[in-house]
């Protein structure tokens, strides 16, 4: 391939199997499994952080949270930071970001706690220059977007969830002729909207098409965009980015009836509270989701009628993603595009969904939030799964291996290639994630400061800065239900060895290296 194109498609808050793919034979994804039968499926792929901003930076940059500074949804990624999309710039790619972004702290900014105090920092950019995501930069008119976004030469941004819209996406669905009154209700129990689920407000069906939907709106805007690049004759990559199956859970249309909640099955550990000794997360179970601080808290899963209407309409959602999907798949056939381009699918984090009582995501170091589908799709490379460990950070230091385009200081992520020509191959020993919130938020809830997670092939090691600590037999215990911290010393031993190693290993070295002339 010479300068194949780049398909990046990324969900939110998706579930590892939460896909046919990966063994889910409930919900239908026909394309997403139709990239998996011409990719390598890596089945043991991990994010490096569970929640968004986080986990995206890294996915942007090849760097652990603690390395960008990213730690947390308050802070927006620095402006400066190099990212892989950059390097594919500098090699004359247009690049576009179609739907989510949330490098920058804009959709987030109103459910977190103001920070107190001055900042630990002065910057010398430019006044606004972490504004891009503020939504009322959208309201009344089309607005002037930067010509570098994180690398980026082209953005229209989607960046809020549920039936809520906002960003280029408002303007596209008001061009349309959808209702603003429709399109921007609050989140809120009493916002307009159809079918709302008496167990939770977070499940019901927006009051407007599925046409001005955030899912239509990125699949849409993403085949402009190629056609655009293709037009010019100039290799691209796209991020095509979808806010969806994040909640609120509110699939458009007839999308919302696909699945009826008593077909749902309740998780085998929903029942499950011994496994861990974590204050917060028995906490997290005794809130109703109805109860939620704010519509993005985590909590418990309130009633088994409950979980089934939620997954019922998650997977509405993913369905919904998957056929958006195949139109964008479809067009690349059409186009003649296939055979010179590279697909990524992955998602930016999990979510509970009742597993172990709990519900969301964030400081829930469990499978349903850490784990996540991943699949490359390179033309001429033959098919195949492995159960070989990857990262969130390893996704673009691949892409740049594959394409032959040079790196930068401070990627910390491997490249996964060798996997892909050899499933049996490996490239790490253990997946570091992270986990941290504001101090000021530590200090009025029970969730602790820092919790720092380690994968290996067989056990997962949690411990956070309260000192409590959970390890789980990934292979005797899939459902992670016995804490085996007191019980095992010689796997504890082991599993704090590696956590020292990948606590040495992130230690950021390029923190204060030299810095390169601003890219524009």
């Amino acid at each position: 391939m010479a300068q194949p194109n780049i398909l990046f498609v990324i969900t939110d808050q998706q579930r590892a199997d939460h896909a046919g793919f990966m063994g889910n034979r409930v919900v239908r994804t026909p394309n997403l499994d139709r990239i998996a039968t011409t990719g390598t499926v890596f089945e043991n792929a991990w994010v490096a952080n569970p929640v968004c901003m986080p986990n995206r930076s890294s996915i942007m940059t090849g760097r652990m949270p603690t390395a960008h500074g990213v730690i947390f949804n308050d802070r927006s990624l620095d402006w400066g930071a190099n990212t892989f999309v950059r390097q594919f710039r500098r090699e004359n790619y247009r690049t576009g970001l179609i739907g989510k972004s949330h490098l920058q702290h804009g959709s987030s900014r109103n459910s977190m706690n103001p920070f107190r105090g001055r900042a630990a920092v002065e910057t010398s950019y430019p006044a606004g220059w972490d504004e891009i995501e503020n939504f009322e930069r959208f309201l009344e008119a089309a607005v002037d977007d930067p010509v570098d976004y994180y690398g980026f030469d082209h953005i229209e941004l989607a960046m809020d969830h549920g039936a809520r819209v906002s960003g280029h996406h408002l303007r596209w669905a008001l061009d349309k002729g959808a209702r603003r009154e429709d399109l921007t209700p609050s989140y809120r129990p009493d916002a307009p909207g159809m079918k709302r689920s008496k167990e939770w407000w977070q499940i019901y069906q927006p009051p407007y098409a599925a046409e001005f939907h955030s899912t239509s709106f990125v699949a849409e805007r993403t085949v402009a965009f190629i056609d655009e690049a293709r037009a010019e004759n100039t290799p691209w990559l796209a991020w095509c980015s979808f806010p969806d199956p994040h909640h609120p859970m509110t699939p458009p249309g007839d999308w919302f009836d696909r699945h009826a909640p008593s077909d749902m099955e309740i998780p085998t550990t929903s029942l499950d509270t011994g496994a861990d000794c974590f204050e917060h997360l028995r906490r997290f179970r005794q809130i109703h989701p109805r109860d939620q601080r704010d519509w993005v808290s985590p909590c418990g899963s309130g009633s088994n009628a409950l979980v089934q209407e939620a997954i019922a309409a998650t997977y509405g959602m993913v369905e919904m993603i998957d056929d958006a999907v195949g139109r964008i798949l479809d067009h690349l056939d059409r186009t003649d595009q296939r055979a010179n381009t590279i697909i990524v699918f992955t998602s930016d984090h999990g979510d509970m969904m009742g597993d172990h009582g709990l519900m969301l995501k964030g400081f829930m170091h469990y499978r349903g939030t850490l784990h996540v589908p991943m699949v490359i799709s390179v033309p001429g490379q033959k098919p195949n799964r492995t159960a070989a460990l990857a990262s969130s950070i390893d996704l673009g230091p691949t892409l740049l291996e594959i394409c032959g385009i040079q790196g930068y200081d401070g990627i910390q992520g491997y490249s996964l290639n060798s996997l892909i020509q050899d499933p049996d191959a490996s490239v790490r020993e253990s997946v570091l994630i992270e986990d941290d919130i504001a101090p000021v938020v530590a200090s009025l809830t029970p969730i602790p400061a820092k919790t720092r997670t380690v994968i290996t092939d067989t056990h997962r090691y949690t411990r956070n800065s309260k000192r409590e600590e959970q390890l789980i037999d990934l292979i005797a215990d899939p459902d992670e239900c016995e804490n085996h911290a007191e019980t095992d010393a010689g796997a504890r031993a082991l599993a704090i060895e590696r956590l020292t190693d990948a606590l040495i290993a992130a230690d950021d070295a390029a923190r204060g290296a030299p810095v390169d002339a601003r890219y524009a």
